[in-house]
């Protein structure tokens, strides 16, 4: 282990894809599974995402499934990677998140991000249009009004019992997010790992505009991408296949199929562009075995100055997954938990 990889917190998020043959409910209860699985390997957090109307992606009510991730865990941050602000009135997102922090003590993140419905007809049913998206910076500040107290626009209204409570919030970047987290002196959550330039003129935007505040008094970065470790370059490689396959078919197709076994998409006949599809989303990520994964992984955190690096890897065989976050552990050096260790409350760091 790298005395810079040492430093550095490793977290997990799941985006609850459904898989070949396991349905939406299953992937959810899989997505809990993972959570008690990278408390147990040591991870610092473990996050869930919202989408609405996707298929492939079972996860649309964050806030819920961090709270069964929550229970069905005892010292890993839990939180949401992200709530999409501009889908929800921050009245409700602050009750959301108190009753969650109440519930949870210590242990709850609020991971906040501006995107909307990604058609017209999934805005419709929500209630709102691309617009909203721009919006963003108001509705966090509104939200963090709820929190702690001073919102003025509703006056004798309050978002009970969230109002007080030191629920920590993360702004998730997406076109304008570097700015707006920088402005409100937030803590930034930014990827991908492949697109390494773009990352670090996001990361070095939100340091110069970084203005301290009662969240957080410093900047703080975590960069998100796709990590896949293994015994041999092909194991890590099949690793990153069922989800490539399934982005190439979400480009040509428009829906994200489930996850497929690696050795069915590669015995695949595909047309060109397909193929060309596929290779670019195989490309670029953090994978192969644990010297390339850790030489890599230090170049990506000493390039971008990163406190904290979230792995979003997403792939068909859970238990290669797990093999690869154990892996990935023993690089950075985490230490692992016992099962069944005792409830207690999480560290209130960042």
């Amino acid at each position: 282990m790298s005395s810079l990889l040492g430093s550095t917190r490793f977290s997990f998020l799941d985006r609850s894809r459904t898989r070949d043959g396991y349905d939406g409910p299953q992937a959810l209860r899989d997505t809990v599974a993972l959570a008690r699985t990278a408390e147990t390997l040591g991870y610092h957090r473990f996050w869930v995402s919202e989408h609405h109307s996707v298929p492939g992606v079972a996860g649309s009510a964050p806030t819920v499934l961090a709270a069964a991730a929550a229970a069905a865990t005892a010292t890993i941050r839990i939180g949401t990677g992200g709530v999409m602000l501009p889908n929800h009135q921050p009245l409700v997102v602050a009750e959301q998140f108190g009753v969650l922090a109440s519930l949870f003590p210590g242990r709850i993140d609020m991971g906040l991000g501006r995107s909307v419905g990604f058609t017209d007809g999934i805005r419709r049913a929500l209630g709102r249009d691309k617009g909203d998206a721009q919006g963003f910076a108001a509705q966090l500040a509104e939200l963090l009004g709820w929190m702690d107290g001073s919102q003025r626009v509703h006056p004798q209204v309050h978002a009970h019992p969230a109002e007080g409570l030191r629920v920590p919030p993360y702004v998730l970047a997406t076109g304008e997010g570097a700015a707006v987290a920088a402005a409100a002196g937030l803590p930034l959550v930014v990827g991908d790992l492949r697109g390494r330039g773009k990352l670090v003129r996001a990361v070095e935007e939100y340091r110069c505009g970084f203005r301290p505040s009662a969240w957080s008094t410093r900047p703080y970065v975590i960069v998100a991408g796709t990590v896949a470790v293994a015994g041999t370059a092909q194991e890590a490689r099949r690793l990153l296949i069922p989800e490539a396959w399934s982005m190439a078919q979400a480009r040509t197709r428009g829906s994200f199929p489930p996850l497929m076994p690696a050795e069915r998409i590669e015995a695949l006949t595909m047309t060109e562009k397909e193929r060309g599809l596929f290779e670019d989303g195989l490309s670029g990520h953090l994978a192969g075995t644990r010297e390339t994964v850790t030489a890599e992984l230090e170049r990506a955190v000493e390039e971008t100055g990163a406190d904290e690096v979230l792995v979003t890897t997403s792939t068909y065989d859970r238990d290669a997954l797990v093999d690869s976050m154990a892996r990935l552990a023993g690089i950075a050096g985490l230490r692992r938990q016992s099962p069944g260790f005792r409830r207690g409350r999480a560290d209130k760091g960042p």
